[in-house]
């Protein structure tokens, strides 16, 4: 599939600007196999980059202006490196601006560039497209004008041009976006960005992102007060146990042993929060055993804690899930992201994809009325020079 998508980027580069381009750069969605909520709750996170990608083609345009071409939107733009770099009502076009602005602002030199993009990562299924967009952007002008920055950088960068376009985005996505390697996934610490690989062979199984289709507007309220609440949580915590500087110094015995200090909703964030912390760990031990059983088996857990201790499902992920457990077929799921819609991950036993997935099609359109969506996944290298 990636090989249609390469070669119908390069065809319309040629088309449009009459040469072929001087570099291709192949950038990937991700996924996050486990740690959910817990980037900001000072957890770790086990992302990986997948094959799904944008493909960009690039040529020096031999002036100051840059003209870029979004071939799967049918729009373009020009941009001219010697004026001030401003925002514009057509937001896709804001995160190019925003990375040529990151690039500026850190004293890198540069001039004019042509670039064609096209994509095959679902928009709007929480597969990170705009880290993809940005990572490969900056990787991009990097190598066609041989510019020093490490991969750490191009990530930090890429986060905060998307903080300038107005998502305050955390580092994960472009960190792994940047970072992957085939069948493996990172085991990150988002404050200080230390990071390790874990081997991650499913050998006997495939990873396929059921997309509800549905997107309830809860998220950017809800999201606030989960903060607020965990914070609130943490303080109490910390009262009682001076020695926890926090959530992952923190046992679950000891968030148990005051459960009467807390309301009981801040006790079930914080609840859930200790033990997905723990999860993360555990998933990597599975992994490095091959245990893709036990694995699984911890993804079921994060959804039941994401659904009932912290409350961010809706009742279309439950029902994949609750019907995922029942299936002898399916060993894991959960849903990925931030909830209230998106998708869910899941684990299902090599030769019965088509089955599972035309059970759960079925199923869902007779409850709730609404198409599921599927993507095949696989694990990936992270942004790269073809």
């Amino acid at each position: 599939m990636n090989d249609i998508l390469i070669q119908n980027t390069t065809a319309f580069f040629e088309k449009n600007f009459g040469s072929a381009p001087q570099k291709i750069v192949l950038s990937p969605g991700r996924i996050n196999i486990i740690g959910e909520h817990v980037d900001y709750n000072d957890g770790y996170v086990l992302p990986a980059a997948i094959d799904k990608i944008i493909c960009f083609a690039f040529e020096k345009s031999n002036s100051s202006k840059s003209k870029v071409i979004a071939i799967d939107l049918n729009e373009e733009f020009e941009i001219d490196l010697t004026q001030e770099i401003q925002l514009t009502d057509v937001v896709w076009t804001n995160y190019i601006r925003g990375v040529i602005k990151q690039l500026q602002d850190n004293g890198f030199s540069f001039e004019g560039f042509n670039c064609v993009f096209s994509s095959n990562i679902p928009v709007g299924s929480g597969l990170s497209s705009s880290a993809a967009l940005e990572c490969g952007m900056l990787f991009g002008i990097k190598e066609l004008y041989n510019l020093t920055i490490n991969k750490v950088d191009i990530a930090l960068m890429g986060q905060k041009a998307e903080h300038w376009v107005g998502i305050n985005c955390g580092i994960m996505d472009q960190f792994s976006s940047v970072h992957g390697l085939e069948n493996k996934v990172i085991k990150l610490d988002c404050n200080t960005l230390e990071f390790e690989y874990h081997d991650a062979n499913f050998k006997d199984y495939s990873l396929v992102l059921f997309d509800s289709n549905v997107k309830h507007s809860l998220f950017t309220s809800e999201y606030n007060t989960r903060r607020i609440e965990c914070e609130e949580g943490l303080s109490i915590i910390k009262n009682n146990f001076p020695e926890v500087k926090s959530f992952r110094d923190c046992t679950e015995e000891q968030v148990l042993s005051i459960r009467d200090k807390m309301n009981e909703t801040v006790f079930k964030r914080v609840h859930f929060v200790v033990k997905e912390i723990k999860r993360v760990t555990k998933a990597c031990e599975a992994l490095d055993n091959g245990n893709i059983e036990l694995l699984g088996q911890l993804l079921f857990e994060t959804h039941y804690g994401l659904s009932q201790e912290y409350a961010v499902s809706c009742e279309e992920l439950d029902m994949l899930v609750d019907t995922a457990k029942a299936d002898d077929n399916v060993i894991g799921s959960r849903l990925m992201g931030g909830g209230f819609g998106g998708c869910t991950i899941n684990l299902i036993k090599k030769g019965h994809e088509n089955e599972v997935k035309n059970k759960f099609a079925n199923l869902y359109l007779d409850i709730f009325g609404i198409e599921l969506k599927f993507y095949d996944v696989k694990i990936a290298n992270g942004t790269t020079l073809l």
